[in-house]
C-alpha cells in the first residue's frame, strides 16, 4: 500500500464518525455508504492536516483501489520549474517524467529558483538533489517544538472551521486552541457533537474525549 493509499484519514457522515483509518479503507467505507443510498453529506478529512480530501469514487470498488494504491502523494497546486536547470539535468518532460517508477519512495517534484541558486546547488558535495534533502533535514530540526505544534493547531482548525464553524462557540473554542488552552477548548464546545468534539480534542492534543457516538 502506497503512502497516500496508508496516511490517517477520518471520514464524518454528517455529525457522526464513519470511519477511522487509512484512506484505502476510509475510501472504501464512504464509496459504500454512498452506493447505500446515504442522504447526509460524507466528509473525508486528512489526519495530519485537518483538510478534506476530495476522493475519487467513481467506478467500482477495484477502480478505487487501483487508483489509491498506485498513488504516491497527493499535490496541492502545481510546482514550476525555473527556466535554467540545474547541470547535468533534462528539461521537464510529462512524457519523460511518467516512465519508470521512483527508487525508494523518492517522488520527483519542481521547484522554482533563480539561476543564482542553481549555481551554488550544484557546486555543493553530493550534487543539487543531495544538498535540498540536507537544508531541508536541517530545518525541520532547528524548527523545534514550537513549528509541530502549530502544526497540529491548525490541523484542528481546519478541522473545526469545516465541521462547526457556525456552531455557538465556535469563536471562543478557536481562540481556546490557538492559545493551547485546553480546558477553555473543552467548555466551548462541550455542546457540541460528541464525535466532532473528540476528533477535535484528538487533533487538537493527541487524546480521544470520551464520545457516547
Amino acid at each position: 500500500m502506497s503512502g497516500e493509499a496508508s496516511k490517517p484519514c477520518t471520514a464524518f457522515e454528517g455529525e457522526h464518525l464513519l470511519l477511522r483509518g487509512p484512506l484505502l479503507e476510509v475510501a472504501l467505507a464512504v464509496k459504500a455508504a454512498s452506493d447505500s443510498g446515504a442522504s447526509t453529506l460524507v466528509l473525508v478529512f486528512d489526519d495530519k492536516t485537518g483538510q478534506v480530501i476530495d476522493l475519487d469514487l467513481r467506478g467500482t470498488k477495484a477502480d478505487i483501489i487501483d487508483r489509491l494504491s498506485r498513488a504516491l502523494e497527493t499535490y496541492v497546486g502545481r510546482y514550476r520549474s525555473a527556466p535554467t536547470e540545474p547541470a547535468g539535468s533534462s528539461p521537464a518532460d510529462p512524457e519523460s517524467r511518467a516512465r519508470g517508477r521512483p527508487k525508494l519512495g523518492v517522488v520527483s517534484r519542481e521547484v522554482t529558483l533563480l539561476p543564482r541558486h542553481w549555481d551554488w546547488l550544484v557546486t555543493q558535495p553530493g550534487g543539487a538533489s543531495a544538498t535540498l534533502r540536507r537544508l531541508v533535514e536541517d530545518a525541520r530540526r532547528t524548527a523545534g517544538p514550537g513549528a509541530s505544534r502549530r502544526a497540529v493547531q491548525e490541523a484542528a482548525y481546519h478541522f473545526m472551521l469545516a465541521m462547526a464553524g457556525n456552531r455557538p462557540g465556535y469563536e471562543e473554542a478557536t481562540r481556546a486552541l490557538f492559545a493551547d488552552d485546553r480546558s477553555k477548548l473543552e467548555q466551548s464546545i462541550a455542546a457540541w457533537p460528541d464525535a466532532i468534539r473528540a476528533h477535535i480534542l484528538d487533533l487538537a492534543f493527541g487524546g480521544r474525549a470520551a464520545s457516547r457516538d
